[in-house]
This record gives C-alpha cells, structure tokens and sequence, in this order.
C-alpha cells in the first residue's frame, strides 16, 4: 500500500492549509486513518485520527483549529488546518490502516510526509 500526501506548503500565522493523503495498492478495506507530525528535534506526536466509523480524536492543542475527514471511495484522509501558528511548523504524516485484497490480511503504512511552515 501506498500513501501520497500533498498539500504542505508555506503559510503565514493565522492561515490554512489542506493536507491531503490518498492510498494506493490491494486495499480491500480501510480503517483507522490518521495524522501525526514531528517538528525538529522533537518527537512525532499524533494531531488527529478518525475511525472508518467516523469516530475522531484531536491532540488538545489542535482541537478548535484542525479538522481531520475521509472520502472512503477515494481512500483519501484529509486535514483541514485553520489559524495555523509557528509551532505548527513540521512534517506532517498520514498513517493508514486496514486489510489487503485476498486473505484480507491487515496493514499498516505510512506516508512519506509533507512540510509545513508557519512563518511571516
């Protein structure tokens, strides 16, 4: 399975951005599709996850500005990033997870990441 995320970029205090994420390969279903980021010198920490259910979960310092959505048929994860602050300065990741064509054998992966940068 493959993970392409785009939509990283430059943007100033107080903007937005939109990551997306869209998975490729012998999906046969998704499940839990995340975002997590790591700044530098820091650890990767999650910023927010959503169930194929539709369920969600905000780390505390996003809640209120980011917003994480799916389109199942695309297989694509998205987040929403409003009032974007310097130290949302990071890589951003997505992560997906669910089961393979064929035996329906469960799967993890992880997207190479895209940059983004708060700055004026």
């Amino acid at each position: 399975v493959q993970l392409q995320a785009s939509g990283g970029g430059l943007v100033q205090p107080g903007g937005s951005l939109r990551l997306s994420c869209a998975a490729s390969g012998s999906i046969f279903s998704l499940d839990a599709m995340a975002w997590y980021r790591q700044a530098p010198g820091k650890e990767r920490e999650l910023v927010a996850s959503m169930t194929n259910g539709g369920s969600t979960r905000y780390a505390d310092s996003m809640k209120g500005r980011f917003t994480i959505s799916r389109d199942n048929a695309k297989n694509t994860v998205y987040l929403q990033m409003n009032n974007l602050k310097p130290e949302d300065t990071a890589v951003y990741y997505c992560n997906v997870e669910g089961k393979l064509r064929g035996l329906g054998s469960p799967f993890a992966s992880s997207g190479q990441g895209t940059q983004v940068t708060v700055s004026s």
